[in-house]
């Protein structure tokens, strides 16, 4: 791997909820500097615990709900491979906490389909999905303004999980995840779009992430080990917003 060209740009913020309100103000601001520019924002959600704060407030806030959401196109990161009606689902997270509390078109919403037999189809059709609103020619990677991540216990990243030839995928824009465990299978974004983004942010909070936040951000990276520091060859791009237990061992 190329060497480390910069240092992870670390705020720490005092508990869960400052966090939320930081992530929406960054959110806010991205949207608002974007949309000068160019027509529409281009966003990828994560799931898990973490987010969920966030995406309350994104749907009672006003600085938030008064955002042209006419003009936001949010995607998945990944999905666990089930019903959108499953408690499990991120996008059912995300519809019960704010999609039906903003103006945001349902063309808008790019969620990851999960609904066929066949999970390989599923990411195939989600691929399609991302070219088809891009409008990507062959081989052009889709670039997101935004796209929020957390990081696992053990230092994993989207659907991107240690020793998994997912984290390896270069050639397309999502993949299946198979687990032969009690998880779940999943549906990822790759690598090279997690790279491409135009801004990045990793949520991480709890005293349970104290110990692998430390160990991710003071050891060589190793992508293979932890995936999360495929974000290394890009860090002049992310955001790492941490909360004060899980920066205890900083």
């Amino acid at each position: 791997m190329a060497a480390i060209k910069y240092e992870p740009k670390i705020e720490i913020l005092k508990d869960p909820e400052i966090l939320a309100q930081r992530t929406v103000e960054i959110f806010v601001e991205e949207v608002e500097k974007t949309l000068e520019i160019k027509e529409s924002f281009f966003v990828a959600l994560s799931g898990g615990s973490t987010p969920k704060r966030f995406f309350k407030l994104l749907g009672t806030l006003p600085q938030s709900k008064a955002l042209p959401w006419d003009k936001i196109h949010l995607f998945w990161v990944d999905e666990r491979y089930v019903s959108i009606t499953s408690t499990q689902s991120n996008y059912k997270m995300a519809a019960d906490t704010f999609l039906n509390k903003v103006a945001i078109p349902q063309e808008n919403i790019h969620r990851i389909p999960t609904e066929f037999d066949d999970i390989n189809v599923s990411a195939r059709k989600y691929e399609e999905i991302i070219k088809d609103v891009f409008k990507l020619e062959a081989g052009q990677k889709p670039v997101f303004d935004l796209i929020m991540l957390g990081m696992g216990s053990d230092g994993h990243t989207a659907s991107l999980f240690p020793n998994s030839y997912a984290s390896l995928d270069m050639d397309n824009l999502t993949c299946a995840v198979y687990h032969m465990d009690d998880k779940l299978n999943r549906i990822t974004i790759t690598r090279s779009v997690l790279c491409e983004a135009k801004q990045l942010i990793v949520q991480v909070q709890g005293r349970e992430k104290a110990a692998i936040l430390k160990d991710v951000i003071t050891s060589q990276p190793d992508e293979i080990r932890y995936p999360i520091h495929l974000l290394w060859l890009v860090l002049d791009k992310v955001a790492w917003l941490i909360d004060k237990e899980a920066a205890a061992n900083l």
